[in-house]
Protein backbone atom coordinates (compact mmCIF):
# COMPACT_ATOMS: atom_id res chain seq x y z
CA UNK A 1 0.00 0.00 0.00
CA UNK A 2 1.60 3.63 -0.88
CA UNK A 3 0.18 6.45 1.01
CA UNK A 4 0.63 10.37 1.10
CA UNK A 5 2.38 10.82 4.45
CA UNK A 6 3.55 14.60 4.93
CA UNK A 7 2.00 17.45 2.92
CA UNK A 8 2.89 21.52 3.04
CA UNK A 9 2.44 24.46 0.74
CA UNK A 10 5.35 25.57 -0.67
CA UNK A 11 4.75 28.72 -2.82
CA UNK A 12 3.03 30.09 -5.40
CA UNK A 13 3.59 31.72 -8.72
CA UNK A 14 1.74 33.94 -11.29
CA UNK A 15 3.40 32.05 -14.04
CA UNK A 16 5.99 30.00 -15.52
CA UNK A 17 8.83 32.20 -15.24
CA UNK A 18 8.46 32.80 -11.27
CA UNK A 19 7.76 28.85 -11.00
CA UNK A 20 10.80 27.28 -8.25
CA UNK A 21 13.63 26.43 -9.94
CA UNK A 22 14.64 22.50 -10.49
CA UNK A 23 16.64 20.15 -12.06
CA UNK A 24 14.19 17.23 -10.92
CA UNK A 25 11.19 16.00 -13.02
CA UNK A 26 8.88 15.19 -10.06
CA UNK A 27 5.67 17.64 -10.57
CA UNK A 28 2.29 16.45 -10.88
CA UNK A 29 -0.01 18.80 -12.18
CA UNK A 30 -3.56 18.90 -11.37
CA UNK A 31 -5.88 20.66 -13.76
CA UNK A 32 -9.88 21.02 -14.29
CA UNK A 33 -12.05 23.78 -14.95
CA UNK A 34 -13.82 25.83 -12.28
CA UNK A 35 -16.07 23.70 -9.32
CA UNK A 36 -14.84 20.22 -10.47
CA UNK A 37 -13.72 19.49 -7.24
CA UNK A 38 -10.13 19.67 -8.09
CA UNK A 39 -9.30 21.46 -4.35
CA UNK A 40 -10.78 18.74 -2.90
CA UNK A 41 -9.33 15.98 -4.27
CA UNK A 42 -6.30 17.38 -3.27
CA UNK A 43 -7.01 17.51 0.38
CA UNK A 44 -8.18 14.16 0.20
CA UNK A 45 -5.11 12.12 -1.30
CA UNK A 46 -3.01 13.96 1.04
CA UNK A 47 -5.51 13.45 4.00
CA UNK A 48 -4.89 17.07 4.72
CA UNK A 49 -8.24 18.66 4.94
CA UNK A 50 -6.80 21.98 4.72
CA UNK A 51 -3.55 21.72 1.97
CA UNK A 52 -5.95 23.50 -0.81
CA UNK A 53 -8.18 25.65 0.10
CA UNK A 54 -11.71 25.34 -1.23
CA UNK A 55 -13.09 28.36 -2.48
CA UNK A 56 -17.17 29.04 -2.61
CA UNK A 57 -15.88 31.63 -5.73
CA UNK A 58 -15.16 29.64 -8.75
CA UNK A 59 -12.70 31.09 -10.38
CA UNK A 60 -11.02 33.24 -7.63
CA UNK A 61 -7.54 31.05 -7.66
CA UNK A 62 -5.56 32.54 -10.20
CA UNK A 63 -2.33 31.52 -8.85
CA UNK A 64 -0.24 28.52 -9.71
CA UNK A 65 0.25 26.91 -6.50
CA UNK A 66 3.30 24.34 -5.26
CA UNK A 67 3.06 21.60 -2.40
CA UNK A 68 5.83 19.48 -1.13
CA UNK A 69 4.12 15.73 -0.92
CA UNK A 70 5.88 12.62 0.31
CA UNK A 71 4.95 9.02 -0.75
CA UNK A 72 5.54 6.35 1.33
CA UNK A 73 5.45 2.44 -0.18
CA UNK A 74 4.44 0.93 3.15
CA UNK A 75 5.74 -2.63 1.60
CA UNK A 76 9.02 -1.69 1.48
CA UNK A 77 9.43 1.58 3.69
CA UNK A 78 10.24 3.25 0.54
CA UNK A 79 9.99 6.90 0.64
CA UNK A 80 9.19 9.38 -2.88
CA UNK A 81 9.58 13.54 -2.80
CA UNK A 82 7.50 14.97 -5.37
CA UNK A 83 5.55 18.17 -5.78
CA UNK A 84 1.77 18.50 -6.13
CA UNK A 85 0.77 21.72 -8.55
CA UNK A 86 -2.31 22.99 -8.34
CA UNK A 87 -3.22 24.81 -11.66
CA UNK A 88 -6.17 28.02 -11.30
CA UNK A 89 -9.80 26.58 -12.99
CA UNK A 90 -9.79 26.79 -16.46
CA UNK A 91 -13.18 28.14 -18.01
CA UNK A 92 -15.12 30.03 -15.82
CA UNK A 93 -16.51 32.87 -17.81
CA UNK A 94 -17.57 35.50 -14.61
CA UNK A 95 -14.11 37.32 -15.22
CA UNK A 96 -13.14 40.17 -17.76
CA UNK A 97 -12.16 38.85 -21.16
CA UNK A 98 -8.60 40.78 -20.63
CA UNK A 99 -7.86 38.65 -17.47
CA UNK A 100 -9.21 35.48 -18.78
CA UNK A 101 -7.16 35.91 -22.10
CA UNK A 102 -4.13 36.67 -19.45
CA UNK A 103 -4.94 33.28 -17.36
CA UNK A 104 -5.12 31.32 -19.84
CA UNK A 105 -2.54 32.10 -21.61
CA UNK A 106 -0.34 31.95 -18.62
CA UNK A 107 -1.50 28.50 -18.15
CA UNK A 108 -1.01 27.90 -21.82
CA UNK A 109 2.52 28.43 -21.19
CA UNK A 110 3.23 26.43 -18.30
CA UNK A 111 1.64 23.47 -19.47
CA UNK A 112 3.94 23.53 -22.68
CA UNK A 113 6.95 24.72 -21.23
CA UNK A 114 7.43 23.52 -17.87
CA UNK A 115 9.81 20.67 -18.09
CA UNK A 116 9.95 19.33 -14.70
CA UNK A 117 6.26 18.38 -15.51
CA UNK A 118 6.09 14.41 -14.98
CA UNK A 119 2.64 13.64 -15.17
CA UNK A 120 -0.55 16.10 -16.07
CA UNK A 121 -3.96 14.73 -14.28
CA UNK A 122 -6.81 16.34 -15.93
CA UNK A 123 -9.80 16.46 -13.74
CA UNK A 124 -13.73 15.75 -15.23
CA UNK A 125 -16.77 16.23 -13.74
CA UNK A 126 -18.48 12.89 -14.22
CA UNK A 127 -21.89 14.35 -14.43
CA UNK A 128 -20.26 16.37 -18.17
CA UNK A 129 -17.79 14.16 -19.51
CA UNK A 130 -18.17 15.41 -22.96
CA UNK A 131 -17.53 19.40 -22.39
CA UNK A 132 -16.07 21.29 -25.69
CA UNK A 133 -13.42 22.69 -23.09
CA UNK A 134 -12.26 19.55 -21.51
CA UNK A 135 -12.03 18.05 -24.83
CA UNK A 136 -10.01 20.62 -25.78
CA UNK A 137 -7.81 20.50 -22.74
CA UNK A 138 -7.52 16.74 -23.20
CA UNK A 139 -6.38 17.48 -27.41
CA UNK A 140 -4.14 19.96 -26.42
CA UNK A 141 -2.58 17.99 -23.52
CA UNK A 142 -1.96 15.43 -26.07
CA UNK A 143 -0.21 17.48 -28.77
CA UNK A 144 2.00 19.14 -25.99
CA UNK A 145 2.89 16.27 -24.03
CA UNK A 146 6.74 15.45 -24.10
CA UNK A 147 7.48 11.53 -24.90
CA UNK A 148 8.80 11.77 -21.06
CA UNK A 149 5.81 12.71 -19.80
CA UNK A 150 2.27 11.01 -18.86
CA UNK A 151 -1.20 12.42 -18.54
CA UNK A 152 -3.99 10.60 -16.01
CA UNK A 153 -7.54 11.57 -17.29
CA UNK A 154 -9.26 11.35 -13.74
CA UNK A 155 -13.45 11.20 -13.47
CA UNK A 156 -14.14 13.08 -9.94
CA UNK A 157 -17.64 13.09 -8.34
CA UNK A 158 -18.99 9.11 -9.27
CA UNK A 159 -21.10 8.93 -6.15
CA UNK A 160 -23.31 11.28 -8.14
CA UNK A 161 -23.85 8.16 -10.67
CA UNK A 162 -25.63 5.09 -10.10
CA UNK A 163 -24.05 1.71 -11.53
CA UNK A 164 -25.50 1.80 -14.74
CA UNK A 165 -24.36 5.36 -15.46
CA UNK A 166 -21.09 4.50 -14.18
CA UNK A 167 -20.71 1.52 -16.15
CA UNK A 168 -21.43 3.14 -19.32
CA UNK A 169 -18.66 5.97 -18.79
CA UNK A 170 -15.93 3.44 -17.59
CA UNK A 171 -17.28 1.52 -20.94
CA UNK A 172 -16.31 4.85 -23.04
CA UNK A 173 -13.20 5.72 -21.11
CA UNK A 174 -11.71 2.67 -20.14
CA UNK A 175 -8.12 4.57 -19.07
CA UNK A 176 -9.18 7.04 -17.14
CA UNK A 177 -9.85 6.77 -13.00
CA UNK A 178 -12.93 7.22 -11.53
CA UNK A 179 -13.18 7.98 -7.88
CA UNK A 180 -14.94 10.37 -5.45
CA UNK A 181 -13.43 12.71 -2.59
CA UNK A 182 -16.11 12.90 -0.42
CA UNK A 183 -16.87 9.32 -0.21
CA UNK A 184 -13.12 8.60 -0.05
CA UNK A 185 -13.99 5.93 -3.40
CA UNK A 186 -10.33 5.89 -5.51
CA UNK A 187 -8.59 7.80 -3.47
CA UNK A 188 -6.03 4.64 -2.62
CA UNK A 189 -5.75 3.94 -6.06
CA UNK A 190 -5.21 7.44 -7.69
CA UNK A 191 -2.18 7.44 -4.85
CA UNK A 192 -0.41 4.59 -5.94
CA UNK A 193 -1.11 5.69 -9.51
CA UNK A 194 0.73 8.36 -9.46
CA UNK A 195 3.65 6.69 -7.08
CA UNK A 196 3.75 3.97 -9.92
CA UNK A 197 4.13 6.94 -12.65
CA UNK A 198 7.47 8.54 -10.35
CA UNK A 199 8.76 5.40 -9.94
CA UNK A 200 9.11 4.17 -13.17
CA UNK A 201 12.39 6.36 -14.13
CA UNK A 202 14.10 4.92 -11.20
CA UNK A 203 12.83 1.24 -11.83
CA UNK A 204 14.32 1.72 -15.28
CA UNK A 205 17.75 2.87 -14.01
CA UNK A 206 17.91 0.03 -12.03
CA UNK A 207 17.29 -2.52 -15.13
Amino acid sequence: MVDIVSSKFMTSAPDVSKAPESTLQDEIVFMARSNVGKSSLLNALTNHKGLAKVSSTPGKTRLINYFDVTFMNRDDGIKKDAKFVDLPGFGYAKVSKSIKYDWERNLTDFISKREQIKLFIHLIDCRHPHLDIDTSVSDFLMTSCRENQYILQIFTKIDKLNQKEQSALRKEFPNAMMLSSSKKRGINKAVKAIYDILQEDEDEDSI
